[in-house]
């Protein structure tokens, strides 16, 4: 089988709230399936790589400062990573690696970076920076094909508008905008979101959907992967979101034994 070949863009800029973890997650999930995985990294300032070589592109969150940072940068990369994303490699991006790859997006000083604009959404900051979007957030996506709630965790000030494809619907918390009622962007290969968390450790179902999509990018064959023991996983989903959304906890034991 040939590796999983992941590219983890500015892992030592965009970083807030553990979204490395996001690729330790997958890496993981591979291993325990005995799927060779290779993580490679892209820093400011290295040679352009082929982008469409990957089967996984994926940004982490940053803030204004990391957001300048970095934008002249992605910028020297977009030829290479528009032919990517029409090639098909699957685009995985939080927060500031989210709204990067908008048109523009304007700080709450009014300074304006130019995204990539590999999609047509912008987002522009309040003029306070005490306005944010922040706390514990809940949305239901179709992605996978069915109803499935994903639990994480939003703070960002910035309001991202004219998102055409929503990456799901909002059951608690802000979203794209405060107290909006959809959040994100999503396409087949593509998943731009404002949850942290990170997003895959309390999402271990939409983190196969990813694997799937991944190791499918070179067939037309479906992927079925094995199924792994994700009890506690699953349990601390069904108890957050029982939390948020005022459910009764899920059925699973470790749930039912909760102490938390």
């Amino acid at each position: 089988m040939k590796p999983l070949k992941i590219l983890h863009m500015y892992a030592d800029i965009l970083d807030l709230y553990g979204d490395s973890g996001n690729m330790e997650v997958l890496q993981y999930r591979c291993n325990m399936r005995q799927i060779p995985c290779e993580c490679h990294y892209y820093h400011r300032g290295d040679p352009i790589p082929d982008f469409s070589a990957y089967d996984l592109i994926y940004l982490g969150g940053g803030a204004d400062l990391e957001q300048r940072m970095l934008s002249a940068d992605l910028l020297r990369c977009k030829n290479s990573l528009q032919k990517a994303y029409t090639e098909g490699v699957f685009f995985l991006m939080i927060c500031g690696g989210y709204q990067l790859m908008g048109n523009f997006y304007r700080d709450a000083d009014g300074n304006e970076l130019p995204g990539l604009g590999l999609f047509d959404y912008y987002t522009i900051a309040p003029n306070s920076r005490k306005k944010r979007c922040i706390g514990n957030i809940v949305i239901q996506t179709t992605i996978t094909g069915e109803p499935l709630d994903v639990v994480g965790f939003e703070n960002h000030g910035g309001q991202t508008s004219g998102v055409s494809k929503p990456f799901g619907k909002v059951l608690f918390g802000n979203g794209n905008v405060f107290e909006g009622a959809e959040e994100g962007y999503c396409e087949k290969n593509v998943i731009a979101t404002y949850l942290h968390g990170p997003l895959l450790s309390k999402n271990p179902k939409l983190a196969d959907y990813i694997l799937r999509s991944c190791l499918q990018h070179h067939t037309d064959q479906p992927v079925v992967l094995q199924p792994l023991d994700d009890a506690l996983e699953n349990a601390c989903h069904d108890i957050l979101c029982a939390r948020l959304l005022k459910k009764e906890h899920s059925s699973h034991p470790i749930a039912k034994n909760d102490k938390m």
